[in-house]
């Protein structure tokens, strides 16, 4: 499958046609390039021949730096692309809403283009220090980008166009004419060069050094650092070089681990980046990871192979961590949390105590008549604090599980913690509503929870009827703010234990009543919650939408 787009870069400037909007630029002259994968670093090369090089998708974009984010990130276009001497080269148009990008190009301040491709088939050789040369013998050019600092080291500017043929031109006639200006090239720029080329082809330092001893010239350096690499390539007995995916440990983990989910639940419909793991076994995964970590397995017991991929690899122990995620997760969205529905979710920063400010109903509007002024008010306010903290706790599975493939028991596992969690959070509400014999905890006013002075009790209990929970609602509808003015609560649910359920669905059922003392008042209009965690049949609880009031709420910590 086609490799993530490589980049890679040349330039060739003052070809430019200001009329015509084009420039010409060399695209890639097929230099080596160090690049990383997964068995360390290697040297990329691109194969450039009229077999290798894909142009189909011309023409292709030219770029702002590689950049993909935007039409505003387009300079231009790429129209045409050839080879010439060996060098892919190519006919740029910039776009009329680039005329700055024109100026910089004319005056030389701008002068490298990098080209983005993706490779179909790559050419491995081995090199020295295990460091191998990849060459791509067959890749599909996809942009162009203008960029600051080129990857092809062999790339230089030009200040003429590539010849179009092959002509010999007539010697020219014997005139004096003046010598032609030669740049000129410190020996510390040839020094440079030097070095950079060493360390690019994997040469040792002491061949560096030795060029630079000499003086030698960097057509020299290049001429005999060829010759070094050949002879090195045929001096080097064959080896066989493992060929994987080039993928992040990140994308490979997350993509593991779902194909184990997958397979121990076959519900979840897993995704195409998944799919090519789904056949693969504990062990075979195992195996996996510990081939791309470098690590022989000759000779190894299944067992071995599982132990050390748990104890050499970060990635098979992370693969195991994503598949419980999941079925955490899955666990944890499933379970009930009916108390969750009449309480309002935040997010604490840290473990020290969380203040929650209530503010009161805004002051009275008062007349203010011509030429006068307007009078300040004020807004009573009230605080509520609490703290959150961890609960946890630990569950391991054993190597013989995973020799086994046991993933089912595996998952099954993990999935019932995600229901405990769940039922944790669950108990820990229930247990502040039930607190102090039922009127709950006390306040910042030094009140309980339920209690007269909040309006939220009734004077005595009642069984759940058609009159009491009018008188409920009532109660709520009249409630009254800080300032001591009705904020006009709308109740939104009723809470009931599981011994009141049948009574609570007859009481907000929806009838089609032939008189008027048939109609049930309450039909459709309150919303049931069951709880099966509170046990007492004579309390039963109103609550409005925590959106629109202050009641019930939890918090997590920030980012988890």
């Amino acid at each position: 499958m086609p490799l993530d787009m490589q980049t890679r870069a040349a330039f060739r400037p003052t070809t430019l046609d200001r009329k015509g909007r084009t420039v010409q630029v060399i695209l890639s002259t097929g230099a080596p390039v160090i690049r990383s994968g997964f068995d360390g670093p290697y040297s990329e090369r691109l194969e450039i021949s009229a077999k290798a090089v894909d142009l189909s998708r011309m023409p292709v974009p030219v770029l702002d730096g590689h950049r993909q984010d935007g039409v505003a990130s387009i300079l231009g276009t790429l129209e045409s692309a050839t080879i010439e001497g060996g060098a892919l080269v190519g006919t740029v148009r910039i776009s009329a809403r680039h005329e700055p990008l024109m100026d910089d190009i004319e005056a030389g301040v701008i002068r490298s283009v990098s080209i983005g491709y993706t490779v179909q088939t790559f050419q491995d050789r081995p090199g020295e220090n295990g460091q191998k040369t990849r060459t791509a013998t067959r890749w599909t050019l996809a942009e162009a980008s203008f960029v600051s600092v080129p990857a092809d080291p062999q790339a230089t500017t030009r200040s003429d166009p590539m010849p179009t043929d092959t002509t010999t031109a007539e010697p020219p006639a014997t005139t004096t004419h003046a010598p032609p200006q030669v740049a000129t090239v410190t020996r510390a720029e040839t020094n440079a060069e030097i070095r950079a080329l060493a360390t690019m082809l994997g040469l040792p330092q002491d061949f560096a050094n030795g060029l630079i001893d000499r003086e030698a010239s960097i057509d020299q350096a290049r001429a005999e650092a060829i010759a070094q690499v050949q002879t090195r390539a045929a001096t080097t007995g064959p080896r066989v070089t493992a060929m994987h995916q080039l993928d992040s440990p990140a994308n490979l983990v997350t993509r593991m681990g779902e194909a184990q989910f997958a397979r121990a639940n076959p519900a979840h419909t897993p995704s195409e980046a998944a799919r090519p793991y789904m056949g693969m076994t504990t062990l075979d995964m195992a195996r996996d990871v510990l081939t791309r970590s470098g690590v022989a397995l000759t000779g190894l017991s299944p067992a071995d192979v599982i132990t050390r991929a748990l104890h050499t690899t970060s990635d098979f122990p992370a693969i195991f961590g994503d598949t419980v995620n999941r079925s955490l997760r899955a666990g944890y969205a499933a379970a009930p949390d009916t108390l969750k529905s009449a309480a309002r979710r935040t997010t604490a920063r840290d473990f020290r105590a969380k203040t929650s400010i209530q503010l009161g109903e805004a002051p009275t509007l008062e007349k203010v008549n011509e030429g006068g002024e307007f009078k300040h008010g004020t807004m009573d306010e009230a605080k509520e604090s609490y703290a959150i903290d961890s609960y946890g706790r630990i569950f391991a599975i054993s190597r013989k599980a995973m020799v086994n493939d046991d993933l089912g028991a595996f998952v099954d596992m993990a999935g019932k913690w995600g229901m405990a969690a769940v039922e944790f959070e669950a108990q820990f509400l229930v247990n502040l509503l039930v607190a102090n014999s039922g009127i709950g905890p006390n306040m910042d006013d030094g009140n309980a929870l339920f209690h007269a002075s909040h309006g939220n009790l009734a004077a005595s209990g009642a069984i759940l009827s058609e009159a009491t929970l009018s008188a409920a609602r009532l109660a709520m509808r009249t409630q009254k703010g800080l300032s001591g003015k009705p904020i006009k609560v709308t109740p939104k649910y009723l809470i009931v234990p599981p011994a009141l359920e049948t009574k609570a669905e007859k009481l907000l059922a929806t009838v089609q009543a032939h008189k008027s003392d048939d109609v049930n008042p309450f039909g459709g209009k309150l919303q049931l919650l069951v709880e099966a965690r509170l046990t007492n049949a004579t309390r039963w609880y109103v609550a409005a939408d925590p959106a629109q009031v202050e009641g019930l709420e939890y918090a997590y910590l920030q980012g988890e």
